[in-house]
């Protein structure tokens, strides 16, 4: 059986080999993850080019402690101060979104146990409990309306049990048993992304090159609004002083005797407008003439001459 320092070297070792091969990884929460759990996302990932390595978090800091001194690099350091509590790092090569598809894969469902904390919010839907009358104290205790129906105890209403956030205390964890409601699943979940010495949320990942864009546009017009407040010019003031400063130069001539080529036009339309304006065609005028032309009246019909008698005459 070999020794702890012999095991400890050779986890060493083994992560050593990791942060020379790999240059990109996820810390992950571990927390209600099985054994069986663990062995299909160790597989799922091994086939990805990944790999998940866990350990106690005082053996994994003096290891990446020790691998910046030997190798004179500190882009792994920053994983120092993001192993606490029940962590693990998964290593890529390939793209993060598609290790982080893979981890997801992974979730199984999971009752609410006494003293965890709500992942979401849980309602017990209205409806048919297929519990007996004798269960009816039970759903009073919960304040939750429900009638008799049928032999069986039926909820009338929508009832929400437990919020985000919430501590899920005896009450809850025994309704939700009873409905056989699992509201919960649980797996590992992405806490930080360290890339190349850069620490980031994994939320980052769902960025799109539009998102960027709308991003970098309202910090360009941020720096654009403080820099000409302050008339500091820069790349993104210059434009707008600019086209500010024409502007000035173009009301100057307009209210005065100098022209420049760009204002003589704006000067002109001001002396004639209607020079500028367009005459239509005089072909385009002729359909309309004849679709506005009146119709002929319908002749009315000729009365019968009066031919000098009268029938009854």
């Amino acid at each position: 059986m070999p020794s702890i320092t012999k095991k400890k070297e050779d986890y060493a070792n083994k992560m050593f080999d990791l942060l020379d091969t790999y240059e990109k990884c996820f810390v992950v929460l571990a927390d209600n993850v099985g054994s069986f759990q663990f062995l299909e996302i160790r597989a799922a990932l091994r086939n990805s080019d990944a790999a998940l390595l866990m350990g106690k978090n005082t053996l994994m800091k003096k290891c990446v402690n020790l691998y910046c001194e030997s190798r004179g690099d500190d882009k792994w350091r920053a994983l120092c101060d993001l192993l606490v509590g029940n962590v693990g790092l998964v290593f890529c090569k390939g793209e993060l979104t598609d290790c982080r598809d893979t981890i997801g894969k992974y979730k199984v469902p999971a009752p609410a146990r006494v003293g965890a904390i709500s992942q979401c919010s849980v309602t017990v839907p209205a409806g048919p409990t297929g519990m007996d009358p004798s269960q009816t104290s039970f759903f009073q205790m919960l304040n939750i309306a429900t009638k008799i129906n049928k032999g069986a105890v039926e909820i009338l209403n929508d009832t929400l049990v437990l919020q985000k956030g919430d501590k899920v205390g005896g009450s809850e964890a025994a309704l939700l048993q009873k409905m056989n409601i699992k509201p919960f699943t649980y797996g590992l979940e992405l806490h930080k992304v360290v890339d190349k010495g850069d620490v980031y949320d994994p939320a980052v990942l769902d960025l799109t090159d539009d998102d960027m864009m709308r991003i970098f546009g309202a910090g360009a017009a941020n720096v654009a609004g403080l820099s000409l407040a302050l008339s500091i010019p820069n790349t993104a003031s210059i434009p707008h002083m600019i086209a500010s400063a024409y502007k000035n130069v173009l009301a100057v001539s307009v209210e005065t005797d100098y022209t420049f080529p760009m204002a003589q036009k704006i000067k002109d339309f001001l002396a004639d407008p209607s020079a500028f304006i367009v005459a239509a065609p005089a072909a385009a005028g002729a359909p309309a003439a004849a679709a506005a032309a009146p119709e002929p009246e319908p002749e009315e019909e000729e009365e019968e001459e009066d031919m000098g008698f009268d029938l009854f005459d």
